[in-house]
């Protein structure tokens, strides 16, 4: 096992200076590290055997096999439910009336693996972009300042560089921050459109799947239509069609048995609660950030919960001065300096900024 998911262990590494927050790393760390982890979980032979394997007569299993898995297989979604038994062996499967019975076929199973991949790119793409945007300016501005014990001489040296730093350029990192805040909202199309992405690809399934798993054991016994067998279906039917020694065309029927269905219904339930989770979280992150951006009153509460060993007066004095730009950048600082550390720098910050003038 940890031969598989070795590779995924370097995506667990924490950064030693924050520039997001935890709703963003939800997103290109915590949702990344699941879908990879996914994805090479459903490509293990070893743990789950092979993806199909078909029954019938007078055809190799072999070709029967590879034919089924290429050309997909089918159930007859009126046999899941019942009881099993003369006309139903397997829910889904039995015997049925061409043009009279519904069929429904699967496609998906050989692109599970590169689907869970392609939303794994997807939910990294913001993080790169503001990773790219960013270019490393906290990390620059921090000098070192995140470790507790720091020498007087060089602590001194390093606050300076960020107290000049931040007077020189007061007023100008707005579009530093809404670069940021573009791609909080790019998290939060993302999780969206990858919803509908998977109930594209399941077939309109997906986006009710999770609450339907919930309500099937609600139901009565012989009234229950097993979501997870309705759309990861464990043993399908597949119709072989083969040239006879007449010529005519002869048409095989098999079952065949899906292994991987086992695994895949369950990361599909785990995935729907976790995109629904994820829209949730993100739509609230959303509305924050319309707050800190439109009510200057809430970026001083943040500011003073985040330098709360400094004096209200020091915090106030600063976001009368500061642009919203301003604000994020001490903001994203208070997460990474010491405390300590980070209480001084707000206190000489207050004091050179004295005089300067106020933004109503």
């Amino acid at each position: 096992m940890f031969d598989v998911f070795g590779s995924v262990k370097g995506l667990l590494k924490l950064d030693q200076v924050c520039i997001d927050n935890n709703i963003f790393r939800l997103h290109y760390k915590a949702t990344v590290i699941v879908l990879i982890a996914f994805s090479l979980l459903v490509t293990s032979r070893q743990y789950i055997g092979d993806p199909i394997d078909c029954i019938v007569d007078e055809i190799p299993l072999n070709v029967m096999d590879t034919y089924c898995w290429i050309y997909s297989t089918f159930t007859i979604p009126n046999r899941l439910t019942g009881v099993v038994g003369k006309d139903i062996v397997q829910p889904g499967v039995g015997s049925h009336i061409d043009g009279e019975d519904e069929v429904k076929y699967h496609k998906y199973y050989q692109w599970v693996c590169f689907v869970l991949f392609f939303q794994a790119i997807c939910f990294y793409i913001p993080r790169y972009l503001w990773k790219t945007w960013e270019g490393g300016r906290i990390k620059m501005l921090v000098l070192d300042l995140n470790c507790p014990v720091v020498n007087e001489e060089n602590k001194e040296e390093r606050k300076k560089i960020l107290l000049d730093y931040f007077s020189d350029n007061l007023n100008r990192h707005n579009f530093y921050a809404f670069r940021f805040f573009i791609c909080e909202a790019l998290n939060f199309i993302n999780v969206f459109v990858q919803i509908y992405f998977m109930d594209y690809f399941l077939g309109g399934e997906f986006s009710t799947y999770g609450s339907d798993v919930l309500s099937f054991t609600e139901m009565e016994p012989e009234e229950r239509g097993d979501p997870m067998s309705r759309v990861f279906p464990k043993v399908t039917k597949c119709t072989f069609h083969k040239y006879g020694p007449s010529g005519s065309v002869q048409k095989f029927d098999g079952l065949c048995v899906l292994p991987l269905n086992i695994v895949n219904e369950k990361i599909f339930v785990f995935l729907w609660f976790w995109f629904i989770a994820l829209t949730i979280l993100s739509g609230i992150s959303l509305v924050y950030r319309v707050a800190v951006c439109f009510w200057p009153k809430v970026r001083l509460y943040l500011l003073r919960a985040r330098s709360r060993l400094s004096s209200h007066e020091d915090v106030e004095q600063i976001a009368d001065k500061c642009q919203i730009g301003d604000w994020f950048i001490l903001y994203q600082l208070g997460k990474n300096i010491d405390p300590l550390i980070y209480k001084e720098v707000i206190n000489d910050l207050a004091a050179k900024l004295e005089g300067t003038k106020s933004i109503v």
